[in-house]
């Protein structure tokens, strides 16, 4: 039977959702923000049914709310959820990447008709707001669970059935677990590629060809620090606790780092490169997580028009579908190097053997 589906926030993540509903069922889709364009827009390229700026009203009026706006926010709007009347069963959710201060305010809900649980699908895109949503944004992804000591296992599975369409793996964890693993994972290296982004601007008023050498693994490890401030701001400050905890080990590590560089110890730095790159290549080896690990294939390609064209057709032909294309500029000195990401290793193999064939050198990673 159709929901009455309310998704108050319409950014990457919220208009995703919007979109992959609208397109996989038959609920009807309303959305809430509080930018009349944004509304607007959704309204007009059909990503949601209707549109409205009175959250109060339209809560009370669902079936499903998806809280999809930043965390401070997210936490106004249960506020706003404790206040209202209901008169029929209302099952909220939200998509947070802070779970601890959301949860504490779900488990302050005493109403008999409403139940939350707390939701986090762990996918993004370097682009923001509702013009970058897609409704296959999930795919693949981790969607990580924390209901409230309220939620019962059938609303656990009444949320799972919803957002099946997502294509997501579902996980179940309580909030402190998921705001340490998060930090670790996720936030940490946002502030890490953040400061990494701070000291090449410093270091660009001794060496102002900086920014021309700045591609390759700088590009790479410093890419998530293009993300929205206000987003990150939000996300470091109602998670600061654990975040100044990674900051002190992160602080010891290095000095220790620095320690084995000013004692000479050639034996210990290698054996730590050796461990930090046998623990990164084993994550590729493991179930996907949140972060999905991808098999790449590294192709030297002619500085010429159609070079790209001529090898993403080759693959189609083939029906071999690429997760992610990206040109490095610099890789270790080698220009016009063509990185192609595969979501198996069978499409990673079987992609090297076709190029090979096409006379095309390739290098396998992961």
């Amino acid at each position: 039977m159709p929901k009455k589906i309310l998704i108050a926030g319409l950014g990457l993540i919220g208009g995703s959702l919007a979109l992959n509903l609208k397109e996989h069922t038959d609920h009807q889709i309303i959305a809430y923000d509080v930018n009349q364009k944004t509304l607007d827009y959704a309204l007009d390229k059909k990503i949601v049914d209707e549109i409205t700026t009175d959250f109060n009203e339209a809560v009370s009026s669902v079936d499903i709310c998806i809280l999809a706006a930043p965390v401070s926010k997210t936490i106004d709007l249960i506020e706003q959820i404790k206040k209202q009347t209901y008169t029929r069963p209302l099952l909220v959710t939200d998509v947070s990447s802070v779970k601890s201060n959301v949860m504490t305010a779900a488990e302050s809900i005493n109403l008999d008709h409403v139940t939350f649980i707390g939701g986090h699908p762990m996918a993004g895109s370097h682009k923001q707001g509702v013009e970058a949503a897609k409704a296959h944004l999930f795919e693949n992804a981790i969607y990580i669970l924390t209901p409230t000591e309220k939620a019962d296992q059938e609303a656990v599975e009444a949320l799972r059935k919803l957002l099946s369409t997502t294509k997501a793996t579902f996980m179940m964890l309580n909030a402190q677990e998921h705001d340490e693993m998060t930090s670790v994972i996720s936030h940490f290296p946002h502030l890490i590629a953040s400061s990494l982004v701070q000291q090449a601007k410093n270091w660009q008023t001794k060496h102002d060809k900086i920014p021309r050498l700045a591609a390759g693994g700088f590009r790479d490890i410093t890419r998530i620090a293009s993300s929205d401030p206000a987003l990150w701001q939000d996300i470091f400050f109602q998670n600061k606790d654990i975040l100044s905890n990674l900051l002190t080990d992160w602080i010891d590590e290095m000095k220790n780092l620095k320690s084995l560089l000013v004692k000479d110890d050639k034996v210990s730095i290698y054996h730590y490169l050796e461990e930090a790159r046998e623990y990164r290549d084993g994550l590729d080896t493991t179930k996907r997580g949140a972060i999905p690990s991808f098999y790449d294939l590294y192709v030297d390609i002619f500085d010429q028009p159609g070079a790209l064209l001529n090898v993403v057709q080759l693959l189609a032909k083939e029906e071999i579908s690429i997760k992610n294309i990206e040109i490095l500029e610099i890789r270790q000195g080698i220009t016009g190097v063509l990185r192609l990401s595969f979501v198996t290793k069978e499409n990673q193999l079987s992609s090297h053997r076709l190029l090979v064939q096409n006379g095309y050198e390739t290098m396998l990673e992961g």
